[in-house]
């Protein structure tokens, strides 16, 4: 008989950020982290991302206390996390030392299972990263981001999971960000991939044109291990297809789950409560089954956020515009896969293109990408980009891996924050050297909560029948946090 496949549980990481801007708070998982924890899940995702920028930007919270806070209500569950290689949680690349502090911090808080990916598939990226997680301790994921391009095959594919198994790998991960992936291509990148590896394969997919589920079941005939799953409404469209429909298609299949129905109606019943209290940051958009994704190859975590800074542009009416600017902006840019940060890079320059003229304005990323300090583009740079951006800046695309180039930085970083009388530990020194404003300001209390109005709230789920407090410990101080039960 063949192996069950299993899921991953994302509602609490890429499903929010997929379908809700990245908004929900700790306070709204912590209901249900038990539940979620009770129920077999093969990993929980909970961090990485989006999700430590939001913490710090938008909510006033410390990310590392919703880690602590969430393990310690689901201690049987790994956890799980996306870490963007070399740049970690934002758009640059870091130095060897802040990425080892930071892999070493989050295991420590509580992570187990680090999915580590690169933008550009450029797997030199990853070597550090996947080093630390073993070390420390953790699970090392290697992922290859899945786009199509004339210079992206099946082939490639194989070649990169063999090298990421080589490079200790404790596991690979094919990441469809933008859905793209179609049944039958989906079948025999796995056949392929399993023909070649022995370690667990997983399948990371958005349903953003409907392609998902298909692609899904067509992977686990094929024999893959792991599927990344949500559950709604933080599921489908933009986001990962739903736990509980993708179970039932697994009937008959021989590899079926068997994750408690109950529970997943009674989760459902509970977001469909937190989905209207976050309605301020939901979009029909996101919902819809858009096939146009098959041409801009637009990633589910990418496009809430990504339509409502296109709001606050003025450029409500510019999408469809800024959509196809990004196709051609990626072909100039090597066919770069569209995947944190390199979606937000191509969307940017995509919108300064479309606001003040193809090119008149560079953005910094967008040069770094041309310059190489990101690293190999799969394919070649457009040569009247390349003389552009080298007559801007005076300088050279450099050979070799970027972060090669990158000083120690931690130990400036601790000197800063203590001159600022914040704490000068790992933990907040690695925050700092990402998003020194917002990490200060949680650091000092001075963070507020971002404020945005949202539609009258229906009668939902989130009744509260009881409360109580669970212990944590943080930094070695003590903290009670206050844990609502649902009825």
């Amino acid at each position: 008989m063949s192996k069950p496949v299993v899921f991953n549980q994302t509602v609490l990481r890429d499903g929010h950020q997929s379908l809700a801007a990245t908004r929900m708070k700790t306070a709204q998982m912590l209901p249900v982290v038990e539940k979620l924890d009770s129920m077999g899940f093969n990993a929980l995702e909970t961090w990485g991302g989006a999700i430590i920028d939001s913490c710090l930007r938008y909510l006033a919270e410390n990310p590392f206390d919703r880690l602590r806070a969430l393990k310690k209500l689901s201690p049987k569950t790994p956890h799980q996390m996306l870490l963007r290689g070399q740049n970690i949680v934002q758009y640059t690349a870091f130095p060897d030392d802040v990425v080892r502090a930071f892999v070493k911090c989050s295991i420590d808080a509580g992570m187990t299972n680090l999915r580590i990916f690169d933008a550009l598939n450029d797997t030199r990226n990853l070597k550090t990263a996947i080093a630390a997680t073993k070390e420390f301790g953790g699970h090392a994921q290697g992922a290859l981001s899945y786009t199509v391009s004339p210079v992206h095959t099946v082939e490639a594919f194989v070649q990169m999971a063999v090298e990421l198994e080589q490079m200790g790998a404790d596991s690979v991960c094919i990441k469809d960000m933008a859905g793209l992936l179609i049944a039958p291509v989906a079948y025999d990148l796995v056949k392929a991939i399993k023909a070649k590896i022995k370690i667990p394969l997983s399948l990371h997919s958005h349903n953003t044109a409907g392609l998902a589920n298909t692609a899904y079941y067509a992977a686990v005939t094929a024999g893959v291990d792991i599927l990344d799953c949500s559950i709604a409404p933080f599921a489908n469209g933009t986001g990962q297809p739903d736990t509980l429909l993708m179970q039932e298609m697994l009937q008959g299949s021989g590899r079926e789950t068997k994750y408690s129905k109950e529970l997943l109606f009674e989760l459902t019943k509970y977001f469909e409560g937190i989905y209207q209290e976050l309605s301020a940051y939901t979009s029909p958009d996101n919902e819809r089954t858009d096939v146009g994704i098959l041409r801009y190859q637009v990633p589910g975590g990418m496009m809430s956020n990504f339509l409502n800074q296109l709001k606050e542009q003025g450029m409500g009416d510019k999408v469809a515009e800024v959509m196809d600017e990004m196709t051609y902006v990626r072909k100039c840019l090597g066919w770069i896969p569209l995947v944190t940060p390199t979606s937000q890079i191509v969307g940017t320059q995509a919108m300064m293109n479309v606001k003040m003229g193809r090119w008149k304005i560079i953005a910094q990323n967008t040069k770094d990408i041309v310059l190489g300090k990101y690293g190999r583009t799969p394919g070649p740079i457009d040569p009247d980009v390349l003389k552009l951006v080298c007559d801007q800046t005076g300088q050279k695309p450099i050979e070799g891996r970027g972060a090669d180039l990158l000083a120690p930085k931690m130990d400036e970083l601790k000197k800063e924050l203590a001159a600022k009388n914040l704490p000068a530990t790992d933990e907040a020194a690695v925050l700092y050297a990402m998003f020194p404003q917002q990490t200060e300001a949680v650091y000092n209390g001075s963070a507020k909560p971002e404020v945005k109005t949202a539609a009258p709230k229906v009668s939902t789920s989130t009744d509260i029948a009881k409360t109580r407090r669970v212990a944590l410990t943080v930094d070695g101080v003590r903290k009670d946090i206050l844990v609502e039960e649902y009825k």
